[in-house]
């Protein structure tokens, strides 16, 4: 098979007339044509790859991911499966190596570092330093994922320090984690190992990582946005920078993905090179990835595009094979005949989400109330005055102040309640079993039985997202460990649309109220969260 368009050179930072050939899934040769040589106008170019994905956030398994992913050209993802390994434990790890099988799409999974991420939250399972040493033993890992406690590191925990002795022993990189940290921390931090961070949120922070060796992910996800913060920066760092998404939800996925990203930088007029070096090319060099860089010998394993400024894909191929074209798949669907999970907790009435006053309350008390930012992963603190009524707390719309609750999804438990501001709900409520990284049930709401209906619907799905209002309940299930579906990828795409257009109509201003919902339990991420034990400050790091 012969392909012929204007070929990307990347390396070499040349377009030429070329013709490639395609034998036994590899790269058998490439020929530069003369100038003039009559070649479609379109270009050869090699697939994107997303340097930094949770697939458990798409809601889709892996073998669905690809499916969506493919239409992107994107060919490969580094994966990091610590989502469903909360929940889930190894076995968790397993399940999407077993079901990436099932697709010519390269994943690349990492062993979890941090589950759970602290011990200030419940989760499913826990792996300690001799599982993580048995999991970056298999050829499958290829990298031990983000390292969330960097508190862990600066301190020189032991049990931190030996997840990182074993991925320096079988020559496997680190991610990093580490919000905000810059200085001689940031210094400390990077030369115990770390050797990434996507959790940039300022060039600043970026510019003082890259100064001590370290590469910057930027990222560009369904919640989490920092790409306006950074994508300078790849005017003169783009050999130490790639791209990722980190978190995306599956309405996401549908519209674009790593290629998207490229277009924007295109529009800030960074050189496609340099662009395309941080698409394509490096992660392949960092992860030691076998993905085609379209190199003779490679796998075939590249994109034709239709331009370099909206980087519009016409088609994807995966070792020589057509997967995707026109925005179309060509990936079939796979079946699944399990639905691994762990869900044991009983359904909730409105009375439970009641929160009595404090003895002899009866004026405002400056509460500490967390501050969803749209857009971000952190939070910020307000001190909120939350007004008792008849013995209780309760929201208060007029200023934004809802409630916010983490119900342990494990086991029988106390429920843990705090407020909120910035969700804009007016009416209803919105539930998750989708609440990093833990994954219990997180909700916020106006109405106490709107909350119950809401987490009910979640606990009836053994897991999904929910939505409530005026006795109405709507929901989409994701019975895999609570976190994905087993139905097609667009099927579920377009009932997040659904949910998400619904959750609006109840008045939230956020762009993503999910995806927002589902970070308001992530410890790790300052400055203020909730798990199911407590409400937690960050910069403390401990319960309030």
């Amino acid at each position: 098979m012969v392909i012929k368009g204007r070929f990307v050179d990347i390396p070499s930072k040349r377009i030429y007339p070329a013709e490639v050939s395609v034998l036994d899934k590899k790269i058998a040769g490439i020929r530069e044509l003369d100038s003039n040589a009559p070649v479609p106008d379109n270009y050869i170019c090699p697939g994107f790859i997303d340097a930094h994905v949770h697939i458990e956030s798409s809601m889709l398994v892996p073998s669905e991911f690809a499916r969506i992913a493919v239409i992107h050209g994107t060919v490969a993802t580094v994966s990091d499966p610590h989502e469903i390994a909360n929940v889930l434990g190894a076995s968790g790890v397993e399940f999407m190596i077993e079901n990436a099988r099932h697709s010519p799409f390269h994943f690349y999974f990492g062993a979890p570092s941090c589950v759970p991420a602290t011990l200030f939250e419940t989760a499913g399972a826990a792996l300690g330093s001799n599982e993580v040493d048995q999991l970056l033993a298999r050829p499958e890992i290829r990298y031990l994922s983000e390292m969330m406690n960097f508190p862990g590191v600066l301190q020189s925990d032991p049990e931190v320090m030996k997840k990182i002795a074993s991925a320096k022993k079988y020559g496997k990189p680190v991610d990093g984690h580490a919000p905000g940290l810059k200085g001689e921390d940031a210094r400390k931090y990077i030369r115990a190992g770390i050797s990434t961070d996507h959790e940039c949120f300022t060039a600043e922070e970026a510019l003082d990582k890259l100064s001590f060796g370290m590469k910057i992910l930027i990222r560009e996800g369904s919640a989490a946005r920092n790409f306006e913060a950074l994508a300078d920066l790849l005017n003169e760092h783009w050999e130490n920078m790639m791209f990722c998404s980190d978190d995306k939800h599956p309405d996401s996925l549908v519209k674009d993905h790593i290629n998207k990203l490229c277009a924007r930088a295109i529009a800030k007029n960074i050189d496609p090179f340099k662009v395309l070096t941080a698409a394509c090319l490096n992660p392949i060099d960092h992860y030691k990835l076998e993905v085609g860089q379209l190199r003779t010998g490679d796998p075939a394993d590249f994109i034709i595009l239709k331009d370099l400024k909206e980087f519009e894909v016409l088609q994807t191929w995966l070792a020589g094979t057509l997967v995707a074209e026109n925005g179309n798949t060509k990936l079939d669907s796979v079946g699944i005949s399990s639905h691994p999970n762990r869900f044991d907790c009983d359904f909730t009435k409105p009375g439970d989400f009641k929160m009595p006053a404090f003895p002899l309350a009866s004026s405002p008390y400056p509460w500490p109330v967390i501050e969803a930012y749209d857009g971000q992963l952190i939070t910020g603190k307000y001190n909120g005055n939350i007004q008792p009524e008849n013995g209780f707390w309760e929201t208060d719309q007029s200023n934004d102040l809802l409630k916010i609750v983490v119900l342990n999804r494990y086991k029988k438990a106390p429920m843990a309640k705090a407020f909120i501001r910035n969700f804009g709900l007016k009416t209803g409520a919105l539930a998750s079993s989708v609440a990093h990284d833990s994954h219990n049930i997180v909700a916020v709401g106006v109405s106490d039985e709107a909350l119950s209906l809401a987490v009910n619907a979640v606990i009836t799905n053994k897991g999904g997202i929910s939505l409530a209002s005026d006795g109405m309940e709507k929901s989409l299930g994701l019975p895999v460990a609570g976190l994905m579906s087993a139905d097609e990828g667009w099927l579920v795409a377009s009932a997040y649309t659904d949910l998400d257009a619904e959750a609006k109509r109840l008045g939230t201003t956020l762009r993503s109220p999910f995806m927002t919902l589902s970070f308001m339990a992530l410890l790790v991420i300052p400055h203020l969260k909730l798990s199911d034990l407590g409400l937690f400050d960050g910069d403390q790091f401990r319960i309030l």
